[in-house]
């Protein structure tokens, strides 16, 4: 189990993180890349993530909204087993997987192809963030916590959001 709003946040993270691997290893291979229509392109890539991250506000799950998400999420009937502590959650949602899938793509495109592919990364920030912020915010408003998980207790809560009380027990 892990808290929603910490894996969002932690994707902002691992991004981060691959931007400066493969930010360092970029410059020091191929050197400063020349500035032409890649910025373009890149912040054309960056504005779709964020409207796609506006998005994430709405009841629309089809382009990946969660508000109906969140507002269809299943009550932790017994949250003390299950719930991880709040250092342990954020540990399970860095994902070192996610990271390496991250830089080992856009770090060989950026070497063998143009260097530009190296802030590819950049497009995932606008999305992940407000995602997180817009769970944080749903959280408060609601006075729950959202976790994502799966509880062999509660069958039924599989693939589902989950939430507990913000006093735990």
């Amino acid at each position: 189990m892990y808290r929603y709003v910490h894996h969002e946040l932690m994707t902002v993270a691992e991004a981060l993180c691959a931007l400066a691997v493969n930010g360092i290893v970029v410059l020091i291979v191929r050197g400063v890349p020349e500035v032409d229509a890649a910025w373009l392109f890149l912040g054309t890539l960056i504005a779709a993530s964020a409207v796609f991250g506006v998005v994430v506000c709405t009841r629309l799950s089809w382009l990946g909204g969660r508000k109906q998400d969140f507002e269809n999420a299943v009550s932790l009937t017994n949250p003390g087993p299950v719930l991880p502590t709040q250092g342990e959650s954020l540990r399970r949602s860095f994902d070192w997987g996610f990271l390496s899938l991250l830089v080992v793509p856009t770090l060989v495109a950026a070497l063998l192809w143009e260097p530009w592919f190296a802030f590819w990364p950049l497009t995932l920030l606008p999305d992940r963030l407000s995602a997180g912020i817009y769970g944080l915010y749903w959280e408060r408003r609601h006075n729950v916590l959202l976790w994502r998980g799966n509880v062999a207790a509660q069958p039924l809560g599989k693939g589902q959001f989950l939430y507990s009380s913000v006093r735990q027990p």
